[in-house]
């Protein structure tokens, strides 16, 4: 059985540090080997060489939450620009509503 990886934002970091999780969001900056994101709020995400990233452009990214609050990435996409991010919303509080159909942590 592969590793789960509930769906959250970051309003969920706290619940989920040293776990490994997917984020859906929208790159608002890059600094080289780091980023942040607007994920119902700002996440700092730490990146490594195969991440590629665009400012604007949306990203679906998994990685794992350190107990500074800041998220790793093991893997990420490239969304564009087009992303309905009310829709990410909703499906980040199905997972958690009905958590026990997703993850068990």
């Amino acid at each position: 059985m592969s590793e789960q990886t509930p769906r959250i934002n970051a309003r969920y970091l706290e619940k989920f540090v040293n776990h490994t999780v997917r984020i859906v969001g929208k790159v608002t900056e890059l600094y080289g080997d780091s980023a942040k994101i607007d994920a119902s709020g700002t996440i700092n995400l730490i990146l490594t060489r195969e991440c590629h990233m665009t400012v604007g452009n949306g990203v679906e990214l998994v990685g794992k939450v350190q107990p500074t609050g800041d998220v790793k990435v093991l893997s990420s996409w490239d969304l564009g620009p087009d992303v309905d991010y009310n829709i990410a919303d909703a499906v980040v509080d199905a997972t958690h509503r009905y958590k026990d159909l997703f993850y068990d942590v």
